[in-house]
């Protein structure tokens, strides 16, 4: 196989893509003595920016509440630019949804704990993600959606 035959996958670049921190009841809401309870939700994608560039964007969503009031809403969107050649087609799907976004993560994580923090609050540790588990779980709910559609139409 020769040099550019080889597969490349490379990070161009990491960078905070979006960033956003609410702290709707404040100030009353530094007065509470309960403890938040936090929910996180994930999201990723990736969009081709040529045939061989490609932009993934991890998306973090932190709601902290007390009782019926929002205490902070932290929304990070932590992106990569990466550099995929030479790989198969059927593994870019797993390298983009996999790969990606565990590079992204980490960053993900310390820009949500930061934002909190500066919000007031004490950080929020987002715990590891198994990305993988998250792709095949995907998947199964696009086939099992695509069956679903496939067994309507045919009746």
């Amino acid at each position: 196989m020769s040099e550019q035959e080889a597969p490349v996958f490379s990070i161009e670049k990491l960078y905070v893509k979006d960033l956003s921190v609410e702290v709707p009841n404040a100030p009353a809401i530094f007065l509470e003595q309960s403890a938040p309870e936090i929910t996180i939700q994930m999201q990723s994608g990736a969009q081709p920016l040529n045939e061989e560039v490609f932009e993934v964007l991890l998306t973090v969503t932190v709601t902290a509440r007390i009782g019926e009031k929002v205490a902070f809403l932290v929304e990070a969107g932590q992106a990569g630019i990466f550099r995929v050649r030479n790989v198969p087609q059927e593994d870019m799907a797993p390298l983009l949804s996999i790969g990606c976004p565990n590079i992204l993560f980490p960053y993900a994580r310390e820009v949500i704990s930061d934002a909190v923090i500066r919000a007031g609050f004490a950080p929020v540790l987002l715990q590891p993600v198994n990305f993988e588990t998250l792709y095949f779980q995907r998947l199964e709910q696009e086939n099992a959606a695509a069956a679903g559609t496939a067994e309507t139409t045919l009746q």
